[in-house]
């Protein structure tokens, strides 16, 4: 995703004014950072963007997951539903939690599916967490009408789709709290950072504090502040929030940019015979950081990513074969690697991960390619794309 690409003038600026005082902390030192406060800045103007009340800037997508799960009351024994379609960090937050991460099946929006997720179900179920992947959307307004009638925690990771939405309402906004990344390859970035969103009060109080070691962040002593609940270090230095704040008054233009250079290339690829796309359940609220696109099969799935390469065409991604966002090849969770024991292996209800059977998500994936949508492309470069695009895919079907 496009965050990397777009780095000038207006990121220097907010790092600059950073380095200029001195002061890298997010907390204190209120007179020698002579009123910069990136961190709250950033905050403001996402929660602003978002139509939501409340967001918590962290050190990693991965920190606000755990930070999100924790301000959530979700803990040691219960179980999570998540998709097997999503990067890993989805799982490791749930499992250090000490949660049980509960696999459902996705459809063709590459998403949890409702139907998935009622198949899913058990008594020990407290919390969903459907995952916005490459750019685009759930079926999140039936995810979200199962876990009311069920009473289910609803937590949306929407750490790759920052910016998309659904019929107008921001994806992060649906449930009780949803998550961001603003790492290197996300549509925005900070270095390293996350967020927590979220309407609740209760939610953003907890998790103001989990991420903090518990602070309660009253007054402007940190010494004298009270510590509300234990917690961990996940803060986000000013240096990262500040690059972020730059960023984040780029989307409107960054969005803009990838739906045209989008749209260009699915007009072209739709005239090919055998290909089908991506199931967008409101493709106006796709922030269209990739095009993903079906094949028949497996055989010519594999037999396209080639024939792209072959023809300059990169950044296309076969996920089934890939190591980094499908379950089938993530080894060290089947066999449950880690450095010490998990808390999760304590539990009565710890599945054998070795034994996991999805062949309705398996026959989605293996047919799936993504191919990522750049913001730098010239008029040309996008062209060439285009019919190098076209001409590999026609030789295959």
């Amino acid at each position: 995703m496009p965050g990397f690409e777009i780095f000038g003038e207006e990121e220097c600026e907010q790092v600059n004014d950073v380095l200029e005082t001195g002061v890298l902390f997010r907390y204190g030192f209120d007179g020698a950072r002579k009123g910069h406060w990136k961190a709250k800045t950033f905050e403001t103007e996402l929660a602003r963007r978002l139509g939501l009340k409340y967001a918590h800037l962290c050190a990693s997508g991965t920190a606000a997951l755990s930070t999100a799960l924790a301000a959530c009351g979700i803990g040691a024994g219960d179980e999570v539903i998540v998709p097997p379609f999503t990067f890993v960090a989805t799982i490791e937050s749930v499992l250090m939690a000490g949660a049980v991460p509960v696999f459902a099946d996705i459809d063709e929006t590459l998403c949890l599916s409702p139907e998935g997720l009622e198949a899913a179900l058990t008594p020990a179920t407290k919390a969903v967490v459907p995952v916005h992947m490459c750019g685009a959307m759930a079926r999140i307004d039936e995810i979200k009408t199962i876990c009311d009638r069920k009473g289910l925690i609803l937590l949306e990771d929407a750490c790759q789709s920052v910016g998309a939405s659904y019929q107008g309402k921001a994806l992060g906004s649906f449930g009780k709290a949803g998550c961001f990344s603003f790492d290197p390859v996300k549509t925005i970035t900070c270095g390293e950072g996350g967020a927590v969103v979220t309407n609740d009060r209760n939610v953003y109080i907890a998790a103001d504090a989990y991420a903090d070691h518990g602070h309660d962040h009253i007054g402007n002593d940190r010494g004298a502040e009270e510590h509300l609940i234990l917690g961990a270090n996940f803060r986000i230095s000013e240096l990262n929030a500040a690059v972020g704040v730059a960023q984040l008054r780029k989307l409107d233009w960054i969005l803009e940019t990838q739906r045209r250079n989008k749209s260009a290339i699915k007009s072209a690829m739709a005239a090919i015979p055998g290909i089908a796309f991506r199931q967008l359940p409101d493709p106006e609220g796709d922030s269209a950081t990739f095009l993903t696109f079906f094949l028949p099969d497996v055989e010519t799935a594999r037999q396209a990513v080639k024939s792209l390469a072959a023809q300059g065409v990169d950044g296309c991604f076969h996920w089934f074969d890939n190591k980094w966002h499908y379950i089938r090849k993530w080894n060290h969770l089947h066999a449950m690697q880690a450095s010490a024991r998990l808390a999760v292996q304590t539990l009565a209800n710890c599945p054998d991960y070795r034994t996991l059977s999805m062949p309705g998500s398996d026959a989605i994936m293996q047919r799936a390619i993504s191919m990522q949508i750049k913001l730098g492309w010239t008029q040309e470069q996008l062209d060439q794309r285009t019919q190098a695009t076209v001409k590999a895919l026609k030789t295959l079907i």
